[in-house]
């Protein structure tokens, strides 16, 4: 693969990297950014909508909390993927009610079944621009039409830039939020309702940001 900033990683040498950085991070994650006020409310405004035993799929579900374990103990049935097996390791441990498969988002099917909701909390910024538009399609076709989305990222104008992120090398991705929401809207959703948090991480390996949520409905067609 080659990516939006030029590099010539494959695609499985780019997916190894990641998954890697959050190997080593594992429940430190949790740690750093033990606030997740705009991820739980976006988790309720779904929660409202569906029925109990509703599909769920969290999309880089990292540790499973708090986002499947909310929707495990709200009676849904969720599953979560992630490329970081030691994420899923920890996801299995918390919430034990959930299926956790190693997927990366960009290679999603049918074959993982249809869902009524889907969230992608914070996992889309580590690919690269050209790989969220995918990402986002690939998403949009695994939930059922008026299916609900909630996607997350940081607000800034970068595309697949390395850094270092709780002291382990990463490549991070992130849009305005006209950008953001022009791209969710292309694809074939649309947003419902968008806030904005100013959020500064429990520890200095990570800078202040202003956290996006787009909580969104799967258009008809």
């Amino acid at each position: 693969m080659t990516t939006e900033s030029g590099s010539a990683q494959s695609r499985d040498e780019y997916r190894a990297m990641q998954a890697e950085a959050f190997n080593r991070i594992g429940s430190r994650y949790d740690d750093a950014f033990p606030h997740k006020e705009g991820q739980i409310a976006a988790v309720e405004w779904l929660i409202k909508q569906l029925q109990p035993g509703a599909r769920v799929l969290d999309v880089g579900c990292g540790t499973g909390e708090p986002t499947a374990k909310q929707f495990a103990d709200a009676g849904c049935e969720v599953t979560g993927i992630d490329i970081s097996p030691v994420m899923l390791d920890l996801a299995r441990k918390n919430v034990p009610e959930g299926t956790f498969l190693e997927r990366d988002v960009t290679e999603i099917d049918a074959s993982i079944g249809r869902f009524d909701a889907v969230v992608a909390f914070f996992s889309l910024l580590m690919l690269p621009r050209a790989d969220i538009a995918t990402a986002l399609q690939k998403i949009h076709d695994v939930i059922v039409p008026g299916g609900l989305l909630a996607l997350s990222m940081v607000e800034i104008d970068l595309d697949d830039v390395p850094f270092q992120f709780l002291g382990a090398p990463v490549r991070v991705t992130g849009y305005l939020r006209e950008d953001l929401r022009a791209l969710v809207e292309e694809t074939g959703f649309t947003v419902a309702v968008e806030t904005d948090i100013s959020y500064a991480p429990a520890t200095t390996q990570a800078p202040p940001e202003i956290q996006l949520f787009l909580n969104c409905r799967r258009n008809q067609f």
